[in-house]
């Protein structure tokens, strides 16, 4: 049976997996746990070998003998939750967890020649925007710790694109990066002007967004507009209510938020969100 099973990275752990693409075991060399053992009793106190079929154990410690380094355990998994089984049970091309930000604009750039001339490039535009959405990524990324997870670039149907999606303790976000390196930015009404060129509807837009985000997850999504890198940013009175507007920089105060949604329900609407079949409702 050893020589059918195969070895493949998952996640910084190692996964033993049947023919057929079944897991039926993990090595984790820093013991931080199976599917859904974050955060619980015992992640992080050495190497661990996570076993599924108790039958199969000869054939799994042989076939992981090469990775495995030091003193390890070898027992069950934890018990999943529910999130730990929608996620579990995603195929690769329906989980959107891995993607960049700015997936979207990656598969279009990346192919092309970096320009000569930065001012006579025809898609400087686009990689503006994909700058912008790097840089407010990154930036939501680091709230991890604070109990947040987020998607990039959520494909919506037809060709549209949420920039980023956050779960946490605080709520549902639907965040859209607006490029403004340098820039004067002014926000009247549902107008939003960039420099001297006139004022787009982005406020409808970004908040359009958030409906159709609610819609695919079945919960109350709040929108935000992130202009990055302005040099001002002017808000005329009356400031929109139901569209939070923040700096590149503030996004980091977002882990002090909380008190809307329980860490269980976050990892649900996580699962749910990272899932490509969800936003076939949007």
């Amino acid at each position: 049976m050893s020589a059918l099973l195969r070895v493949t990275p998952a996640g910084g752990r190692l996964c033993v997996l049947l023919p057929n693409g079944r897991a039926v075991a993990w090595y984790d060399p820093d013991g931080a746990g199976g599917p859904g053992a974050e955060g619980r009793p015992g992640a992080g106190e050495g190497g661990r070998i996570y076993l599924v079929h108790e039958r199969l154990r000869d054939e799994v410690l042989a076939v992981l003998a090469p990775y495995v380094t030091g003193d390890v355990t070898v027992g069950p998994p934890p018990v999943p939750t529910s999130a730990d089984l929608t996620r579990l049970s995603l195929h690769p091309d329906d989980d959107l967890a891995p993607n960049r930000p700015g997936e979207a604009l990656h598969a279009r750039l990346d192919p092309l020649a970096p320009p000569r001339r930065l001012a006579r490039d025809p898609h400087r535009g686009a990689r503006a925007r994909l700058a912008a959405q790097q840089t407010v990524g990154d930036a939501l990324d680091g709230l991890e710790s604070a109990g947040w997870r987020v998607v990039h670039s959520v494909p919506l149907p037809g060709t549209d694109h949420l920039h980023h999606v956050a779960v946490g303790p605080g709520g549902v976000l639907a965040l859209h990066a607006l490029p403004a390196r340098g820039l004067r930015i002014v926000v009247a009404g549902e107008g939003v002007r960039a420099g001297r060129a006139q004022p787009v509807p982005l406020l409808d837009v970004v908040r359009h967004r958030a409906e159709r985000a609610a819609l695919a997850l079945a919960t109350v999504v709040r929108p935000v507009l992130v202009v990055v890198g302005a040099a001002r940013l002017e808000a005329v009175p009356p400031a929109p209510a139901d569209v939070r507007i923040l700096r590149d920089g503030e996004i980091p105060a977002l882990a002090s938020l909380g008190g809307v949604i329980k860490p269980v329900d976050v990892d649900a609407l996580y699962a749910s969100a990272r899932d490509r079949r969800t936003w076939l409702r949007a």
